[in-house]
C-alpha cells in the first residue's frame, strides 16, 4: 500500500506535449547562443546523411532531426567538470559538449584523427577532455557507467554531476531499474535525462510498456521526476537546471523525461514502416528550431541577418569538418591489435 502523501502524480502528456513556449525570453546573446547550437546540430545531420548516401560515411548512423533542443537546452546548465554519458544518436551531444565538428566527422569516416581514433565511429563518440563518456551501443549501456563515475565522484567528495542521456527504450532493461535503485539509495549525483521519441527502434512504447508515464517509473524509485517538453529549448534548459541545482544540493539523482520526436528513421537503414507519414508532418510543426526563431522573432531578438550569419557560420563549419576529415588518415593495419589488450610490463 503507498503510504500517505507518496502518491505520484500522472502527467498528461498530449496536454505538456501541444504547451506552447512560455519560458521568459532569454538575453539576446544567449538566445542567439541557442540557436546557433540547434543549428549547428541540424546542419551536421543533415550533412551526415548526405555523406551516408555518398558512402563516405558506413556503418550505422542514427540522425539527432528533430531532438535538437533536448541536447543545447539540457547541456546548457552543466559545468565543464560535469560528465556527460549518451547514447549512440550522440552527435548533437557531443557538438554542443565542446568536440569539434571536424573530429566528430573525422571519426565517422574513420579516419585516426577522429575523437575515437576512427575506431568507435557514429555510435561511440568520446573524449576525455570534455568528460564526454560515449557513445553507447548497447541500449541502457550508458545507465550503469553514469552510476559508476557518480559512485567515483561521491567517494572522492569531487562536487561534479553526471548527465545520463537515455532513451525510452532503455527503460525495458534491467540495467534501467538497477541503477535508478543504486543511484536512490546511494544518493548519487547523477541528472537522469530520459529521451522520450516514442519510438525504440521500430516499437511504439504503448506496444512495449505497460506502464507508459515513465515519470512515473522513475519515482517508484523515490527518484523526484517531472517532464519537459523536449521540442521547446527553452522549457528543456529550465527542467535541466531545475534537475542539476537538486542534485549538487546532494539530495541525491533526478529523472526529467524530455517528451520528443525524431523526424528521421531510427536509422539509416531504416525503412521506418512502423509510423504514419501523418504522424511524422504533425510532430514537425513543432519543429525546435522553427518554433524558437518565431519566439525570438515575437520579441525582436532574432531577425534576417541573424540568421544569414548564422547560416554562414555553420556552412563554413561544416565545409572545415568535411575538409578535414576528407583529408584525415586511416590507421595502419599494424595497429589493429592496439587497445584491444592491455599491454603488461615486459610481457
Amino acid at each position: 500500500m503507498t503510504p500517505p502523501g507518496k502518491e505520484p502524480r500522472r502527467v498528461d502528456r498530449d496536454r505538456v506535449a501541444a504547451a506552447p513556449a512560455t519560458a521568459a525570453a532569454p538575453e539576446r546573446q544567449h538566445a542567439l547562443n541557442l540557436m546557433r547550437e540547434m543549428l549547428r546540430i541540424r546542419r551536421f545531420e543533415e550533412k551526415c546523411a548526405e555523406l551516408y548516401s555518398a558512402a563516405k560515411i558506413r556503418g550505422f548512423l542514427h540522425l539527432y532531426i528533430g531532438e535538437e533542443a533536448v541536447a543545447v537546452g539540457a547541456i546548457q546548465p552543466l559545468e565543464s567538470d560535469d560528465a556527460i554519458v549518451a547514447t549512440y544518436r550522440e552527435h548533437g551531444h557531443a557538438l554542443v559538449r565542446g568536440i569539434s565538428a571536424a573530429s566528430i566527422m573525422a571519426e565517422l569516416y574513420g579516419k585516426r584523427e577522429g575523437c575515437s581514433r576512427g575506431r568507435g565511429g557514429s555510435m561511440h563518440i568520446f573524449d576525455a577532455a570534455t568528460r564526454f563518456y560515449g557513445g553507447n551501443a548497447i541500449v541502457g549501456g550508458g545507465l550503469p557507467l553514469a552510476v559508476g563515475l557518480a559512485l567515483a565522484d561521491k567517494m572522492n567528495r569531487r562536487p561534479r554531476v553526471t548527465a545520463c542521456f537515455f532513451g525510452e527504450g532503455a527503460v525495458a532493461e534491467g540495467e534501467f531499474h538497477e541503477s535508478m535503485n543504486l543511484a536512490a539509495l546511494w544518493k548519487l549525483p547523477v541528472a537522469f535525462f530520459c529521451e522520450n521519441n516514442l519510438y525504440a527502434m521500430g516499437t511504439a512504447l504503448k506496444r512495449s510498456e505497460s506502464e507508459t508515464d515513465l515519470c512515473l517509473k522513475a519515482s517508484s524509485y523515490e527518484i523526484p521526476a517531472w517532464p519537459a517538453d523536449g521540442m521547446d529549448v527553452l522549457a528543456c534548459e529550465d527542467a535541466a537546471r531545475r534537475a542539476l541545482l537538486a542534485v549538487r544540493a546532494g539530495d541525491g539523482p533526478c529523472f526529467v523525461e524530455f517528451r520528443t520526436y525524431r523526424f528521421r528513421a531510427h536509422s539509416m537503414y531504416d525503412p521506418q514502416l512502423y509510423r504514419a507519414k501523418e504522424e511524422v508532418e504533425e510532430w514537425k510543426k513543432r519543429d525546435p528550431l522553427v518554433i524558437f526563431e518565431a519566439f525570438l522573432r515575437e520579441r525582436s531578438l532574432f531577425d534576417d541577418d541573424d540568421l544569414k550569419r548564422l547560416e554562414e557560420e555553420v556552412g563554413a563549419e561544416l565545409a572545415q569538418a568535411v575538409e578535414f576529415a576528407e583529408a584525415g588518415t586511416w590507421e595502419p593495419a599494424a595497429e589493429l591489435t592496439r587497445f584491444v589488450y592491455s599491454e603488461r610490463a615486459g610481457g
